[in-house]
């Protein structure tokens, strides 16, 4: 009978994918971008993960679902494969990806402010040639937020 190891040491991508959540062609993308390092592969060149490959791409998944980029979660991986490490540079990397989300959460507030202006000056049940939205929407010179 197969030890839980060997089950392990032999999961094929689906059954990585669903025990992660996370999508056969993003496992193979992590893969081709060095981010996962290469599965051993069976007799038939199938794909066999161990519980290595879990671990680490759990850790990929968390800092996805945190919007850290791609070289920001290599960089990361780097320094938890060398334990001894200072953790300067994900203080570094942390830091600098907190003030790039609270500089979109400014700028979605901005957006927030523009769009409820807008909603605002027009209740419905007009012609779209008098639709104060409309016409705001062409008025880029009244948009507050900067993205033009």
């Amino acid at each position: 009978m197969p030890t839980a190891t060997t089950v392990e040491r032999v999961m094929p991508i689906g059954a990585l994918a669903e025990r992660t959540g996370v999508k056969v062609e993003t496992i193979r993308y992590y893969e081709q971008v060095g981010l996962l390092p290469p599965p051993e592969r069976s007799e038939g060149n199938q794909r066999r993960y161990g519980r290595a490959h879990v671990e680490r791409l759990a850790f990929i998944k968390h800092a996805r679902d945190l919007g850290f980029a791609v070289e920001a979660i290599r960089a990361l991986l780097r320094l938890s494969d060398n334990p001894a490490m200072a953790c300067d540079e994900a203080h570094a990397i942390a830091v600098a990806h907190r003030d790039e989300v609270r500089h979109k959460i400014a700028r979605l507030r901005s957006l927030e402010a523009e769009l409820e202006r807008i909603a605002t000056t027009c209740s419905g049940g007009v012609a779209a040639c008098d639709c104060a939205i409309i016409e705001a929407l062409a008025d880029h010179g009244r948009c507050s937020h900067g993205a033009h």
